[in-house]
């Protein structure tokens, strides 16, 4: 099975942003020339997060996504804010492939299930936001990272996958854009216990990084942001380096031509 790098794009109004633990952003840029770049790079999939959209009630990002899913030929997640059904509707008229939820799941799990109901689980990834405990565990937090659920994160991972999710992103708070590697245990610990595929983010800071989680057979994907968007990595570095860990990914272009 060849696992997949995907370019995640964080998104504050028209702004491709960065922060530290999900807050602190800086603007890194525009969205739309970055998903093009990481598409020219080889990237599998983009990832794109609404970051505001609990303040304004919607996700904002469907203007965004229209215009780059015209240009680039990969599939799209979309998250943040998403709430209904409708909302769903919208993001994949526009040209999503899949929607990411949090917050209103955690509210109410049955969301998950209208959506894979309606769409298919295919196009429903269940996003979970994970703070490591002082006790041990991780809980997975909501709005962004700033609002608590009570849920742990790896039982929460299973009852999304029994409503109806097809995919399970994990991003470790703790780990998120320190550029000092994944919180592999947190991921090993979801992974083992769904039956889904689970992408891992929050942390990537070295090609190497991504060699380590993905060492792990029960992991399907990595996402990567502040490396890339700091042009610290390629997507090209983190393939080469899968490659010759024994990794497989899938070939693009440029590597056939060469």
């Amino acid at each position: 099975m060849n696992r997949r790098l995907i370019a995640r794009l964080d998104v504050k109004m028209e702004h491709l942003i960065k922060g530290v633990h999900l807050e602190g952003w800086r603007k890194m840029g525009d969205p739309r020339e970055r998903a093009r770049a990481y598409y020219s790079q080889g990237a599998d999939e983009l990832l794109y997060m609404d970051v505001v959209a609990s303040l304004y009630g919607r996700n904002n990002l469907s203007g965004i996504v229209r215009q780059v899913a015209s240009e680039v030929f990969v599939p799209i997640t979309v998250g943040g804010g998403i709430r209904s059904l409708d909302a769903v509707r919208e993001l994949l008229s526009v040209g999503a492939d899949k929607v990411a939820v949090n917050t209103a799941a955690t509210i109410d799990p049955t969301i998950l299930s209208v959506i894979s109901d309606t769409y298919g689980s295919q196009a429903t990834v269940l996003s979970i936001e994970a703070k490591r405990q002082p006790n041990g565990g991780w809980e997975a937090m909501t709005d962004n990272g700033r609002n608590h659920s009570g849920r742990d994160a790896v039982a929460w991972a299973v009852e999304g996958q029994k409503h109806g999710a097809g995919e399970i992103l994990i991003t470790s708070i703790d780990q998120d854009g320190t550029g000092r590697g994944m919180d592999a245990a947190l991921i090993a610990s979801v992974a083992r216990e769904v039956d889904i595929p689970v992408i891992a983010s929050g942390g990537v800071g070295a090609a190497s990084d991504v060699v380590k989680v993905l060492s792990n057979p029960d992991v399907s994907a990595v996402a990567i942001a502040g490396a890339l968007h700091r042009d610290k990595l390629t997507l090209a570095d983190v393939r080469t380096a899968c490659r010759s860990a024994g990794i497989a990914t899938r070939s693009t272009e440029l590597e056939v031509a060469e």
